[in-house]
């Protein structure tokens, strides 16, 4: 078949990969919770979604993005995948449950939140018997539907799926250990779940088995910062050393970690990061589907990358070498990415603003709160967030996964900002021109990869990030610095770039503020404040050649109003004071990892 008619690109050169956008986290229907929650969204409805058609959320309105994603995984849970739209069926076997007959009579979201506890006891695998729910025909079912969506919508050149699932583990005491499971191309026949064995290792063979029956795919953990210090603790599961076999199976399938999404982002705290201004960004501070606080130690990815220069240091390996990505943990499939056009995430639970509590409620409940709570989680911590983002040749599954592969992965928080990173020795001449990229691609290293010593001579970093149009523009671009002294994690945050011809205090390392304002009234913001890209040429002050570093990029846009401003603001009321009335929406790239010599 001839291009033209296949629809197919011809394979790109290196230096012109260009970047995609998608979301690898998206629950439909088929997961129980989206189900209970009101969700009637199928994988297929999820791809038109992102594909730039609209679809109905549960509580009556449409959902439509602004512009189409390049690329979706439908995410399902696993565990329990498409049992809860047999549940509802008060025909079938499963249906007449006392469980499933709750369900169907749960009139309004308590009891819709009320449902779902009673279904925890099966989850979390702490029943007295058997199952005797979970039906293995109709998750096998469940599961082609999902594969059978994803092969329907790919479209190689235009828009890519892949076939993907949600392994949810959980740690004793309800931890976060949930990951996202994405294939490169073949599915297999069924996925390893939780219920299984929810100890991430276990999967971890389990996904070395089926790549060696020809079944490639990789593992995305997210929202460690619900993990209560589990997903990046220092010894493996069992509370044993860790070793360089762990490391390596560890990175072999988990190359890349969901930094950002709704449940909050997972860069940093600022319990860990007290030098950093900017560290306290959208936080959930506590374990998912709880109100129970997470420990912010091993929750975070800046101090799991530190922590891991520290065993490379130490032992000779590192199992915390991974790239980043954004994605969205919609649960009603469609990732709501706009702080001007929220819509949460768990369908008519939180659909409203009073619901989310951004609004007050009309009269205090019985305990005398003014706005609405949980008992599940706080929805005024989630935010609208994020997006993957990726350098590829091409749409296509193999062009992007081995972008995954490569990490040559960066994360937004909802806009679609674009981040390059590029480290390597004597390249400041190589930044200019129109071919600037293809040099860089030649003599230097992206992000994502290993930069070598080259004796003593010391690095140079080509660090460039660009607005989204539909967005705020850009305020500073930042170099995150990390690496180990006397045992010890440090960490610089270094502005490198500033916007409106302002330029960074050599003894600070930061740009003076742009004045770019917000107005509470009615959300806008300074036209004339900002940069549509920054970039710079950059060289580590504090640089020493025989210390193992990480570096990685973030910028920051301008302020804006966070999603439940917006609320506020459309409501006639004021916005609530214990909440962030602004935000500094932000893209972050992979890290480079700078090896000294031996």
């Amino acid at each position: 078949m001839a291009e033209a008619e296949s629809g197919l690109s011809s394979p790109q050169p290196v230096a012109e990969r260009r970047a995609l956008f998608g979301d690898l986290h998206v629950h439909t229907q088929l997961s129980f919770d989206a189900f209970i929650f009101g969700t009637r969204s199928t994988p297929d409805s999820a791809y038109a979604f992102a594909k730039g058609e609209a679809i109905d959320h549960p509580a009556g309105f449409e959902m439509q993005l602004g512009a189409p994603l390049d690329f979706l995984g439908v995410t399902d849970h696993a565990m329990y995948m498409g049992m809860l739209p047999a549940m509802s069926d008060a025909e079938s076997l499963v249906g007449q449950h006392p469980i499933s007959v709750g369900i169907r009579e749960a009139a309004g979201p308590q009891e819709r939140l009320a449902a779902f506890q009673k279904m925890f006891p099966y989850l979390r695998k702490q029943l007295d018997g058997p199952d005797d729910l979970l039906d293995p025909d109709i998750v096998r079912s469940a599961w082609e539907t999902t594969v059978a969506a994803a092969e329907r919508h790919n479209e190689p050149g235009a828009f890519t799926t892949f076939v993907a699932y949600e392994y949810t583990a959980s740690g004793a005491e309800r931890e976060n250990l949930h990951r996202n499971v994405v294939f490169e191309g073949a599915a297999p026949d069924i996925p390893f779940s939780s219920m299984d064995s929810s100890n991430p290792e276990d999967l971890w063979d389990w996904l070395d088995a089926q790549r060696e029956q020809g079944v490639e795919g990789l593992a995305i953990p997210h929202n460690s910062n619900g993990s209560d210090g589990l997903m990046f603790e220092l010894a493996q599961t069992d509370g044993s050393p860790m070793d360089v076999t762990y490391a390596e199976q560890r990175m072999r399938n988990e190359p890349l970690v969901e930094v950002t999404q709704v449940k909050g982002t997972s860069d940093t705290h600022p319990l860990l990061s007290p030098n950093d201004e900017w560290a306290d960004f959208e936080l959930m501070q506590v374990k998912v589907a709880t109100v129970i606080p997470s420990q912010a130690e091993g929750s975070y990815v800046r101090e799991a990358y530190g922590n891991g220069l520290a065993m490379q240091e130490e032992s000779g390996f590192n199992p915390y070498k991974f790239g980043l990505i954004g994605s969205s943990d919609t649960h009603v499939g469609a990732g709501s990415f706009d702080e001007d056009n929220y819509w949460s995430k768990v369908g008519i639970v939180d659909a409203t603003p009073q619901q989310r509590g951004s609004v007050p409620l009309d009269e205090p409940d019985s305990e005398g709160n003014r706005y609405a709570g949980g008992d599940i989680a706080s929805f005024s911590e989630w935010g609208a967030s994020g997006l993957a983002g990726v350098w590829a040749e091409e749409n296509t599954r193999e062009s992007i996964y081995a972008a995954f592969r490569r990490k040559e992965a960066f994360a937004t928080s909802g806009p679609r900002m674009k981040v390059r990173f590029f480290a390597g020795y004597d390249i400041a001449d190589k930044t200019s021109g129109a071919d600037r990229i293809a040099r860089l691609y030649d003599d230097a290293v992206p992000m994502g990869a290993d930069l070598l010593a080259d004796g003593v001579k010391q690095p140079e970093f080509f660090v460039w990030a660009s607005r989204d149009a539909g967005s705020a523009p850009l305020q500073r671009l930042q170099v995150i610095k990390g690496w180990v002294e006397e045992g010890e994690r440090q960490e610089m945050v270094f502005d490198v770039a500033c916007s409106d011809g302002l330029t960074v205090d050599p003894k600070t390392h930061r740009c003076p503020d742009n004045g770019a304002e917000v107005n509470p009234a009615d959300c806008s913001i300074s036209s004339d404040r900002g940069a549509a890209e920054l970039e710079a040429v950059w060289q580590d002050p504090t640089f020493d050649a025989g210390q193992h570093a990480f570096y990685y990029v973030r910028a920051l846009e301008n302020p804006t109003c966070r999603w439940s401003t917006w609320d506020a603001v459309r409501a006639g009321v004021a916005p609530r004071e214990d909440l962030h009335a602004t935000i500094q929406e932000r893209v972050w790239s992979s890290p480079v990892w700078y090896v000294p010599q031996t």
